[in-house]
């Protein structure tokens, strides 16, 4: 069971969650589908794998009212286990991916795979979410 824990403000984040989703189930693995709201870091500590897919906000961060926070609670949890981490941005150029890359590996996670889409996820970013959550439930 590979759980798929977002945060997603105009469904972009989502659209790319529902593809790591489906690569996943399409590997043959069972996974669930979390909004970060409803996530409880037993969603993440009984895992050996977990995605994670958040947009970038402000100056290029996690959501800070429900992801960031998540994040602060389970970042020592990760140590070991297999991650894939997504999301959007619409400015700048990302790079709060490679700093949430950075941190993830920082507390002992693999990180599987990281896919980015500028603005809404176009058909190439989505089959890059299908082929990542694959490369997870694979891993």
């Amino acid at each position: 069971m590979i759980n798929v824990i977002y945060w997603s403000g105009t469904g972009n984040t989502e659209a790319m969650a529902e593809a790591v989703v489906r690569g996943i189930e399409g590997a043959g693995e069972e996974c669930k589908l979390i909004q970060v709201g409803q996530a409880s870091v037993d969603d993440v500590k009984d895992f050996d794998k977990v995605a994670f897919g958040c947009p970038a906000m402000g100056a290029e961060e996690l959501e800070e009212t429900e992801m960031r926070p998540f994040m602060d609670s389970v970042n020592e949890l990760l140590k070991g286990k297999k991650v894939l981490l997504f999301g959007s941005y619409e400015w700048a150029d990302g790079e709060w991916m490679q700093t949430w890359e950075e941190e993830v590996q920082g507390f002992g996670a693999q990180i599987i795979d990281a896919v980015i889409a500028y603005d809404a996820p176009d058909d190439d970013a989505i089959d890059d979410c299908e082929m990542a959550g694959k490369a997870l439930a694979q891993a």
